[in-house]
C-alpha cells in the first residue's frame, strides 16, 4: 500500500518559553532559562521546589472562558488545539466538517483535583469525595474535551506512555494520515504536574532538585556539572495533514517508531527506536543533519542517550548539530516530545537551531555538537528523541 507524505500545517505551543507560534519561536531561541523557585504550594518540612511554569494561558481571547473549571492539563491542550487550528488557517467549523482524528498524550492524570479531594476527605470525611473526578482526571478526558469543543464526528485516542506520550501521539496520528485512515489530525501532548503530589514524590526519587539555589542554572543538559532535571508544565498540539493539502508545511513527518529498554539497561531501547524510525522513513543515518535530543539534564539519562547516539552515529556525531530545550523550559514530561517537535519544525523552516541553555562545560561522556547560543545552520532532516523512565522510547524524523 502506498503511503502518503504527512506534513505539519499548524503549531499550538503552550510553554514556559511562550504561548502561540510566534512567542514560542522567539522564546525558544533565547539563551534564557524559565526555571524559577516554585511557590505554588507550601508544605512544612517539604523543602524548596523549582519548576518552569506557563504564564496563563489566557483562555478568554481563545473563546475558552468556560474551560477554566477543567483540569489544567486539559486547559493547556484546549488552548493548544485552538492555536494550532488558527495557525493552520482553520476554524473550528472547518475542522468539524472534516471529522478530525484527535490524539493527545499525557504521562499523568490530573493530580490537581486528586490533591484537593484528598485534603477535603481528610478534613471532612469520605462523604465529601467527588465522583466526577474519576472521569475528569483521566488522560482520555483530554482528547474528549477537544472533541467536545469541535463537535461533529471526531475520533479520539489517548496515549499514556510516560514521557514519550506526546511524541507517540504525533507518531500514531501521522501513521493514520499516511495510510489514509484520517485526512486531518490534531495531536500532541500536555502535562500539568506542578502539585504537591506528585512533586514531593518526584523530589524523593531524585528527579527534581532538593535545592532552589540559583534555580535558573540548575537544569544543565549534557553539561559536566549537571545533576538532575527539573519538572515543568506545558503542552503542544499540532495539525497534521497529507501532502496534497493546500496549506503550507512547517515540516514533514517522514518516520516514527518506538521501543522499550531491555531490563536494567536504561535508555538502551532508544537505539532500536532510532533505527526503526530511520527505516520507517526510508532514510540512512548519514542523512540526519540535526538531533533534537531528549537531554533532561539528568546525570545518568543524558550520558545514556549520548552513548546511544555515539554507537549509532560514530565519529560523525561531532559534526551533527544537537540540542536540548530542557535547560530553557524544564521537562514537561509527556508534553516534552511534542514541544520538541514544534521547535524542530520551526528550526527546519528558519535554519535557526535553538540553544542548549546552561550548557557550559563539555562532558567527555556526552560528545555532542552543542551550543549555548542559537545557531544559524541550514538543515533538512532532524531526529527528535524522547525517553520515559518506565523504559519507553520514541522518535520522529522530520524533514524540510
Amino acid at each position: 500500500m502506498k503511503r502518503r507524505r504527512v506534513k505539519i500545517t499548524g503549531l499550538g505551543p503552550v510553554t514556559p518559553a511562550g504561548t502561540g507560534r510566534e512567542a514560542f519561536a522567539a522564546g525558544i531561541n533565547e539563551p534564557v532559562s524559565r526555571i524559577r523557585e516554585y511557590k505554588g504550594f507550601a508544605r512544612q518540612g517539604a523543602g524548596a521546589f523549582v519548576a518552569a511554569e506557563v504564564a496563563g494561558p489566557d483562555l478568554e481571547p481563545l473563546g475558552l472562558g468556560g474551560a477554566k473549571r477543567l483540569p489544567r492539563h486539559t486547559q493547556f491542550a484546549l488552548a493548544g488545539a485552538v492555536l494550532a487550528a488558527a495557525d493552520a488557517g482553520l476554524g473550528l467549523n472547518e475542522l468539524r466538517d472534516r471529522s478530525p482524528l484527535i490524539t493527545v498524550g499525557a504521562s499523568l492524570m490530573d493530580f490537581g483535583v486528586m490533591n484537593r479531594i484528598m485534603e477535603t476527605i481528610l478534613r471532612k470525611g469520605p462523604a465529601f469525595g467527588l465522583p466526577s473526578a474519576v472521569f475528569s482526571s483521566s488522560v482520555s478526558a483530554i482528547s474528549g474535551a477537544i472533541a467536545e469543543l469541535i463537535g461533529g464526528g471526531t475520533r479520539t485516542l489517548a496515549l499514556q506512555s510516560a514521557c514519550c506520550s506526546g511524541l507517540d501521539a504525533i507518531g500514531h496520528a501521522a501513521q493514520s494520515i499516511a495510510t489514509g485512515e484520517a485526512e486531518i489530525a490534531l495531536c500532541g501532548g500536555t502535562e500539568a504536574p506542578l502539585h504537591f503530589h506528585p512533586m514531593i514524590e518526584l523530589k524523593m526519587a531524585g528527579l527534581t532538585p532538593d535545592s532552589a539555589e540559583m534555580p535558573e542554572r540548575i537544569c544543565r543538559p549534557f553539561d559536566r556539572w549537571r545533576t538532575t532535571g527539573v519538572i515543568s508544565e506545558g503542552a503542544c498540539i499540532l495539525v497534521l495533514e497529507p501532502e496534497e493539502s493546500p496549506r503550507p508545511a512547517y515540516a514533514y513527518v517522514d518516520g516514527y517508531a518506538y521501543a522499550t529498554d531491555p531490563i536494567e539497561q536504561p535508555v538502551a531501547g532508544l537505539a532500536d527506536a532510532i533505527r526503526l524510525t530511520l527505516a520507517n522513513a526510508g532514510r540512512r543515518q548519514h542523512e540526519v543533519e540535526c538531533i533534537n535530543a531528549w537531554g533532561p539534564g539528568h546525570k545518568l539519562v543524558d550520558r545514556a542517550e549520548a552513548r546511544v547516539l555515539q554507537t549509532l552515529f560514530g565519529t560523525r556525531l561531532a559534526e551533527i548539530p544537537a540540542l536540548s530545550i530542557k535547560g530553557a523550559i524544564g521537562n514537561p514530561l509527556g508534553a516534552g516530545g511534542a514541544i520538541q517537535t514544534a521547535a524542530a519544525a520551526l528550526a527546519l523552516c528558519s535554519g535557526v537551531i535553538p540553544p542548549t541553555v546552561n550548557w557550559q562545560f563539555p562532558d567527555p561522556d556526552c560528545p555532542l555538537n552543542l551550543s549555548a547560543a542559537a545557531r544559524h545552520v541550514a538543515h533538512e532532516v532532524t531526529l527528535v528523541n524522547s525517553h520515559g523512565l518506565s523504559g519507553t522510547n520514541a522518535c520522529l524524523l522530520l524533514s524540510k
